[in-house]
């Protein structure tokens, strides 16, 4: 029988851990796989580390990995998808949004071909309009400077095959954006839909500055469009800043030097200073992000680890 690992990070959850327990055990009873669960510990500062070694003892399909310190989201989904073993791999987060209930689904793609088999929000309950509206511009936005199609309204919940799931294990990048990284390895993949459900229990731990980091990780490793971008507003302000001032030689030479036009002179420099700090932060975000590649660092730290028994 064939084999799945599903991989759940975990970050302070400790009032939703048990009843992921039982949805997924609920959930995959009738599943014609093999089945464990490796929850990573994202450095919690609660109770779920424990409550996950209770879960352990009482069903070892449950295992779990500790990483020294909170590292992400992304680095625990990485965690967890380089001590999977089996032949394909489930992502989903623990807080119910994602519903277990579509795994056999997923299952049954993966039996008829499919490497990827990933889960599209066609709505998005419990989600304020703001968050809504941000995420659908976040998608468009890097869609559109991208040559990697990334799936809108896509989170991590999919299942990959054993050839899809190493492949990502390949890609080491420090900055990581791991829905980019799914959608970059390609194999043959199938999209299906589901209505996200607003959290079983607890509070979300992505508040908009974590989102406006996320975003800006995931445009700086898949495109280099920003600094495109930077560079031709430069020549666009430099071509009409050349002619501007020739127009300011001509008039001067034939008309004679008027008053000093100091306040038009403020906006011009001001103009462009804006247009250079602008450059040189894009610039500086990428830069940034190639010294953290520099250093060569290890993605994460494992503490603990209880591999689970299937």
């Amino acid at each position: 029988m064939p084999s799945i690992d599903i991989i759940v990070p975990v970050f302070n959850e400790q009032t939703v851990l048990p009843l992921f327990q039982e949805r997924i055990q609920s959930a995959m009873q009738n599943c014609d796989v093999e089945w464990r669960v490796i929850f990573i510990d994202d450095g919690s500062s609660d109770d779920s580390l424990a409550m996950m070694r209770t879960i352990h003892e009482a069903d070892t399909r449950f295992g779990f990995l500790s990483l020294s310190r909170n590292f992400g989201k992304e680095y625990a989904v990485t965690a967890g998808l380089d001590h999977a073993s089996s032949d394909a791999a489930v992502v989903i987060d623990v807080d119910l949004q994602d519903p277990p209930e579509l795994i056999p689904e997923m299952v049954a793609q993966w039996h008829a071909g499919y490497d990827v088999v990933y889960a599209t929000r066609k709505a998005r309950h419990g989600e304020s309009m703001a968050k809504k509206a941000t995420a659908n511009l976040f998608y468009r936005t890097i869609n559109s400077m991208s040559k990697i199609d990334i799936p809108k309204d896509t989170g991590d919940f999919r299942l990959m095959s054993r050839r899809a799931y190493q492949a990502v294990n390949k890609l080491r990048e420090r900055n990581r954006f791991m829905k980019g990284l799914f959608a970059w390895v390609g194999y043959k993949q199938k999209q299906i839909f589901f209505e996200r459900e607003p959290r079983a229990a607890g509070e979300t731990k992505w508040n908009y500055n974590k989102l406006w980091r996320f975003a800006l990780d995931g445009i700086t490793s898949f495109s280099y469009l920003p600094l495109r971008f930077a560079t031709w507003i430069g020549m666009t302000v430099a071509i009409f800043a050349f002619i501007y001032g020739a127009f300011i030689i001509a008039q001067t030479l034939i008309f004679g030097s008027d008053v000093p036009g100091y306040p038009s002179l403020m906006v011009v420099i001001l103009f462009l200073g804006g247009i250079q700090l602008t450059a040189l932060g894009i610039i500086g975000e990428y830069l940034g992000r190639m010294f953290n590649e520099s250093k060569q660092r290890p993605l994460y730290l494992v503490d603990e680890f209880q591999p689970p028994n299937g």
